[in-house]
């Protein structure tokens, strides 16, 4: 069999992710994969578009996917529009609209569009499907894997092995990219207790950016940019 590209492995990946662990209660675990079979399908479209080839890739983190954007796309900090309207992929079965979303698309057009930056980098997470929390009305929210104490401790192991898992597909480890501060705290344990990352660079998260520092954009895009081109 031929060597295998950076897309097939990132493919393959999602395709047998599954967590079985346990949970507090009141959390729920979402698989995008399972949940609509378009996600997989323009999931691998995209892969395929931008990393069909060996090269290594710098490794950028979130926390983990929104209901709204990798939680439909299979694809990080993309929802359906940007999946469309910057990759060409469109997506029949959904519709969404997620600020992280808008704001790393704006980054990526500065940084020389999505063939260039993603020729660079990758971006995932440590806990790469979404997570929904019961509110008191019964409705289901977005929540963060460091949310909750005993969240985290559940799923810790996962994690670390997810992340190795990503390291695994052709990751340059010497700098890690992590994006919000908290989660920041969270890889620095987990990097301390297995060591996966010789530095850790912490940016800010795009919606945090978007939602209280919308008038400093500018300048946080420069930011990023300057920190993934050095």
């Amino acid at each position: 069999m031929k060597n295998k590209t950076f897309a097939d492995r990132v493919i393959e990946f999602n395709r047998n992710l599954s967590y079985s662990g346990d949970l507090p209660a009141d959390f729920k675990v979402l698989n995008p994969y399972l949940d609509n079979p378009e996600t997989m399908e323009v999931m691998g479209k995209f892969y395929h578009q931008y990393y069909s080839d060996s090269d290594k890739r710098k490794f950028i983190i979130g926390i983990n996917p929104s209901r709204h954007g990798a939680g439909v796309t299979g694809v990080p900090f993309t929802d359906t529009k940007r999946l469309e309207s910057v990759c060409g992929i469109k997506m029949g079965s959904a519709y969404t609209h997620e600020v992280s979303s808008v704001f790393i698309y704006d980054m990526i057009h500065d940084y020389g569009g999505a063939q260039e930056f993603y020729k660079d980098n990758y971006i995932n997470s440590p806990f790469p499907l979404a997570i929904v929390r019961k509110a008191k009305n019964g409705t289901w929210l977005n929540a963060n894997y460091y949310d909750d104490k005993e969240l985290f401790r559940d799923v810790k192991g996962f994690m670390i092995e997810s992340l190795k898992k990503h390291i695994s597909l052709h990751l340059d480890t010497s700098e890690v990219f992590v994006l919000g501060k908290k989660n920041a705290e969270f890889i620095d344990k987990l990097n301390q207790e297995e060591p996966l990352f010789e530095n850790i660079t912490v940016l800010e998260h795009p919606r945090y950016i978007q939602q209280y520092k919308s008038k400093e954009k500018q300048l946080y895009i420069d930011k990023y940019i300057l920190a993934l081109k050095k």
